[in-house]
């Protein structure tokens, strides 16, 4: 009689689970500002953006593909490696690699344009943060983000990443 009620409830919990129960794939790439330099990749914004999509009942898996010294062109080298098959949202966060190692900004915003146009191709929505940070921001070396800036990130980060997710509810419903 047990098993019976058991498998009851169990057959009754899965017909009312959603079908696509998967976490919301996230990928954020960029440089050493995703990477976490200074303050490590747990307390960098893709860290902080996933407690903050849990925290708002948002099941989410941020991968931090952030890697120091990357230019938009390396960025776009690695970009099928980085970002798998399932990824639902990358967040690209460009950096400023390009200007300070002798890039143009025409090659930069090419190199954005591509990556957007390739990730879209591939079904992935695609958030760029190239916001303007105010100074108080960053470290002592102008360059790398102290943990208020990756905070101040993921916040600004989120209400985009659920504007996302609920453009994506609503057009599943349809």
């Amino acid at each position: 009689m047990l098993k019976i009620v058991l498998s009851s409830v169990l057959a009754l919990l899965f017909a009312v689970l959603p079908a696509d129960a998967r976490p919301l794939r996230i990928v954020a790439i960029g440089a050493s500002n995703t990477h976490g330099w200074y303050i490590g990749n747990r307390s960098a914004y893709p860290a902080q953006l996933q407690a903050l999509l849990i925290a708002a009942g948002i099941d989410a898996q941020v991968t931090n593909a952030g890697v120091p010294f990357d230019t938009t062109a390396m960025m776009s080298d690695r970009l099928e490696r980085d970002v798998p098959s399932g990824t639902d949202i990358v967040i690209l966060q460009p950096g400023a690699n390009d200007l300070r190692f002798l890039g143009t900004r025409e090659r930069r915003a090419a190199n954005i344009a591509a990556m957007r146009q390739r990730l879209q191709a591939r079904g992935i929505k695609v958030i760029v943060y190239d916001d303007e940070i105010p100074l108080r921001y960053y470290t002592l070396d102008f360059i790398h983000l102290t943990r208020d800036g990756h905070a101040m990130i993921a916040a600004g980060l989120l209400p985009r990443v659920k504007e996302l997710v609920a453009v994506g509810r609503s057009k599943s419903a349809q």
